[in-house]
């Protein structure tokens, strides 16, 4: 196994050949809740457990003729605070003053996409601030329902916890046992 480059604060990049997943890095564009770039670089991250499971999602989504597709991953307590100050909404935000796992390398947003690049079809958007991205929603299509299952039936398997309210966001089991990480101290140079 080729081993990843860490970073200072423990974090590994989450790039080719390595990790043969699609990067969406939304906050580095404008297809965001904010409408505006949160990162300067559309770099992607996770802690070093964080990473291994991530390598396991992925060789279970291939086994299905499946890829991911990571909207974000490692989020700066600077981006962190640029979100919630958009939207102060803690049933889809984490308050920054406690700390999100995406702040610490231990959560990933991310979709399964077919052999052709596609995306599945989830019944909403990434970042769909509604009940209709709760996993379970029975608003949604079957077939839209049955991939979201495939998605939390990989993400599950590789060892992921998920968040209820959000068919696209998966973080570790304890992740508050990580520090909480500014672009600075981890040595990211995203902001």
């Amino acid at each position: 196994m080729i081993q990843p480059s860490l970073h200072n604060a423990g974090l590994v990049e989450i790039a080719g050949p390595d990790y043969p997943v699609l990067i969406d890095m939304r906050y580095a564009g404008h297809d965001n809740i904010t409408g505006a770039p949160i990162y300067k670089r559309p770099a992607c991250f996770l802690n070093a457990e964080a990473a291994a499971l991530l390598r396991r999602a992925i060789q279970l989504a291939a086994q299905m003729g499946l890829r991911l597709k990571i909207f974000d991953a490692f989020r700066p307590t600077e981006a962190a605070w640029a979100l919630w100050n958009h939207n102060p909404d803690p049933n889809f935000l984490a308050d920054p003053r406690k700390g999100s796992p995406h702040s610490r390398g231990a959560a990933v947003d991310v979709t399964l996409v077919d052999a052709d690049g596609h995306d599945l079809d989830m019944g909403t958007d990434f970042d769909a601030f509604t009940p209709l991205a709760f996993h379970g929603n029975l608003d949604v299509a079957p077939a839209q329902q049955k991939n979201r299952a495939l998605l939390l039936g990989i993400m599950t398997a590789a060892g992921w916890d998920f968040y209820r309210n959000e068919w696209w966001h998966y973080q570790l089991f304890q992740p508050r046992r990580y520090p909480l990480l500014s672009d600075a101290a981890a040595g990211t140079s995203m902001m």
